[in-house]
């Protein structure tokens, strides 16, 4: 844990102090840079953190891919009666709207009863599937990142998902990766499912492998190619985005999942990404060059994984759409969605 004091001014705030969002995080050059995670303790691994039925609870994105991948394997395993979830709206707003000089927008929580979300213009958005934060009563979640460190977060921006300790009232971890990989081995006495393992030793070598290039170049690439700040990052971004494509559509050729026959995790990476790429990533994130549903081994892939009901219920086509495309002022600046 980071402690109960005031962070140094690092990641999330520039030299003017202003709180960063993800487009802000670009080198010199014009590169998306992607901040590393801050928070990184394990249940199970750190006593203070035993698996309990109860104690802990997902806050997530419902159109952050990062965060559905972490639904996906709570569904999986069978940990729906023992970690619960509170979901954001997808429409980022200003987290300190009292405050003129703060003009940071993010993510946050919609009201108990509220029926329409009104963004900073006044737009009116739908909350299906949304809720309050019924556990710690955060109107956003920069409220939960200041309220884990017991003052003002400034070492990140304010991600999702976030595995939350009700019991010591602060963030467990706020890194995707190994979110899922606790929920995959650290809560199998409280899971329904404890024989599933998604990340089986017979295959560490493997997945390692493919979780390298499929991160850097195609979940973290399409991100890279969107928030470009200059033709030679983006040129960049989508001919590696495009060489990783390739390479998986020819591994699919070969076999049903990227390890085999066996779903594992890094099928359910992969599947978060390309599940939004035709809907969004091809228009909002220029990566243009080629469909998904245009190569036939990957689309029958994307098909295959979708008929699992559990990583099907981690898809959410209204917050995934309605995010992307209402969130980001510098890129579309009246919000409007494009037909489907």
């Amino acid at each position: 844990r980071i402690g109960g004091r005031r962070l140094g001014r690092n990641l999330a705030t520039g030299a003017m102090g202003k709180v960063k969002t993800a487009l802000d995080h670009v080198s010199k050059d014009g590169k998306f840079l992607r901040v590393r995670s801050q928070f990184r303790d394990w249940v199970l691994q750190n006593p203070k953190f035993p698996a309990e039925s109860g104690r802990y609870h997902l806050y997530v994105s419902l159109a952050c891919p990062w965060a559905t991948r972490a639904l996906a394997f709570r569904a999986l395993k069978g940990l729906e009666d023992a970690i619960s979830v509170h979901t954001v709206h997808p429409t980022w707003k200003r987290t300190r709207p009292d405050d003129p000089e703060d003009l940071h927008k993010g993510w946050i929580f919609a009201e108990e009863g509220q029926n329409t979300f009104f963004d900073d213009d006044g737009r009116a958005f739908g909350t299906q599937a949304c809720t309050p934060d019924s556990l710690n009563g955060c109107r956003s979640v920069r409220d939960l990142y200041d309220l884990a460190v017991g003052g003002e977060y400034t070492a990140s921006s304010f991600t999702t998902p976030i595995l939350w300790d009700s019991k010591e009232r602060t963030i467990v971890n706020n890194e995707s990766s190994e979110i899922c990989r606790m929920l995959n081995s650290s809560f199998n006495a409280v899971a329904k499912n404890p024989g599933l393992d998604l990340y089986p030793d017979s295959l560490k070598e493997k997945t390692a492998e493919l979780e390298e290039w499929i991160y850097h170049d195609i979940n973290n690439g399409v991100y890279k190619s969107g928030f470009a700040k200059s033709q030679g990052a983006y040129d960049e971004a989508v001919e590696k985005l495009y060489a990783a494509l390739d390479r998986v559509e020819a591994l699919l050729s070969e076999s049903r999942y990227l390890c085999g026959d066996t779903v594992t995790g890094i099928d359910i990476w992969l599947f978060m990404t390309l599940i939004r790429f035709d809907p969004v990533y091809v228009v909002y994130f220029k990566c243009s060059k080629k469909c998904i549903r245009e190569y036939p081994n990957m689309f029958n892939y994307v098909k295959d994984l979708y008929q699992k009901p559990e990583i099907a219920s981690s898809v959410d086509f209204f917050h995934i759409r309605t995010h992307y495309f209402t969130s980001h002022s510098q890129l579309n600046p009246f919000a409007i969605v494009p037909a489907m």
